[in-house]
């Protein structure tokens, strides 16, 4: 979880965060607000551009705290999302304060600019989903790859817990060793707040996608292996979901 403030006034929409950075069971809540967007594929360069362009004022409210995190994702395997932007805060009121400042307006002689920006971003990315997560565990400051992959779970909502369960006892241990062992550059598990139908994200990050992609096989044959009934009973919860692999293009 870098949208443009000058996107966000020409469609009023409310830009929070993806789920980058974890915590400990006893360390402090982070919620983050993803939106994922869908774009036309030959104008990517301009949206990556605009975003650039904003870069440097979303650094600088995560340097003066009003916001804990922030990042710009680009698609590079799977569904339909094209791109993330995200950001982080400490809590729900925290992070919808926030958005405030992220919305907050330029000075007049960039308005001009900003709404142009904003008019030929809607053009190129038509539609969007948002999601607010909260990071239930992970890597904690740990730096973040270059690669990235998310899982996006659909589960049963009556289980919910259980999956959590099962994940901290028997799959966080295996990340974390890939994390020690240097294969990954970080992890972390999050639940679903406010969106649409996935109710649980893994993410992971490592410094490429070959890397990534080793690490991945090297978990799931741990997780689900042969008579690993903690990670049979997890797929009976959270079965159905979808993949993706992201290029991180901006983050901090």
């Amino acid at each position: 979880m870098n949208q443009c403030r000058s996107i966000s006034l020409a469609t009023g929409l409310t830009l929070l965060a993806l789920a980058c950075a974890a915590q400990e069971d006893e360390g402090p809540d982070v919620y983050t607000y993803a939106s994922y967007f869908y774009c036309a594929a030959a104008s990517l360069t301009r949206v990556d551009a605009i975003i650039a362009s904003d870069a440097g004022r979303m650094h600088q409210l995560v340097d003066d705290g009003t916001i804990s995190g922030w990042g710009w994702l680009a698609h590079h395997t799977g569904g339909q999302w094209q791109r993330i932007f995200y950001y982080q805060a400490d809590s729900i009121d925290e992070l919808l304060d926030a958005g405030a400042a992220v919305l907050g307006g330029r000075d007049s002689q960039e308005n001009d600019a900003n709404t142009d920006d904003a008019m030929s971003f809607n053009e190129i990315c038509t539609r969007h989903d948002d999601y607010i997560w909260q990071v239930e565990s992970g890597t904690i400051g740990a730096d973040r790859g270059a690669a990235g992959f998310s899982v996006y779970h659909i589960c049963d909502i009556d289980r919910e817990d259980r999956a959590d369960e099962i994940f901290d006892e028997h799959v966080a241990p295996i990340l974390d060793q890939l994390v020690e062992d240097g294969k990954l550059s970080s992890w972390a598990w999050s639940s679903h707040v406010v969106g649409g139908q996935f109710r649980k994200l893994q993410t992971m990050t490592a410094v490429d996608h070959k890397s990534l992609l080793k690490a991945r096989g090297e978990a799931i044959e741990a997780i689900y292996g042969e008579k690993n009934e903690a990670g049979a009973e997890f797929s009976d919860i959270c079965g159905p979901h979808v993949d993706y692999m992201w290029n991180i293009i901006h983050e901090k």
